[in-house]
């Protein structure tokens, strides 16, 4: 089993972007989140090109978006600046400490998830104390069928703090 180590992430280029461009990324970013989207428009969105396929859109001098694996999402730092209600999956307090770690989610410390959780597709992870995103993930399982489980992995960890996304520096 050869394991492919992909370096450290690091910005390329960074540049604005077109006002036509700006409005294709934000109906993306609702066809994720619905409403939501509108919490992240602002007076200028550039994009950070990285050394991997990663995309880091600044919204206002933020990196409040996230282009990862053909997926955008609102990245951590925007969840937590810009809240938005939408795909959430919440999270006990015990399992906080693991969440924000990078581990992945698992069934017993999930206390809650909104009906707009989809498999295949990114969620945030919020704690149960203070709804404050910990993490974003990849739901496994629909909402309704990811309650249904006892055990077992149901979301995987995609950006938590402390990664390489998170500590990006440009």
């Amino acid at each position: 089993m050869y394991i492919l180590h992909m370096g450290k992430l690091t910005s390329k280029r960074r540049h604005s972007i077109r006002k036509s461009q700006v409005n294709g990324i934000l109906d993306r970013l609702r066809e994720e989140i619905g409403d939501g989207a509108d919490n992240f428009s602002g007076k200028m969105i550039e994009i950070i090109e990285t050394n991997q396929d990663i995309h880091l859109y600044l919204v206002d001098k933020e990196p409040f978006i996230l282009e990862k694996d053909g997926i955008l999402f609102p990245s951590l730092r925007g969840a937590l600046s810009r809240p938005f209600s939408q795909k959430r999956i919440t999270v006990d307090m015990g399992a906080v400490s693991f969440v924000v770690n990078g581990a992945d989610i698992m069934r017993p410390g999930v206390v809650d998830v909104t009906p707009d959780v989809t498999a295949g597709k990114p969620v945030q992870i919020v704690d149960e104390r203070h709804g404050k995103p910990l993490a974003l993930g990849i739901a496994l399982f629909d909402a309704e069928e990811l309650l249904a489980q006892d055990k077992g992995k149901i979301a995987r960890t995609w950006h938590h703090v402390g990664d390489d996304i998170w500590n990006l520096e440009f």
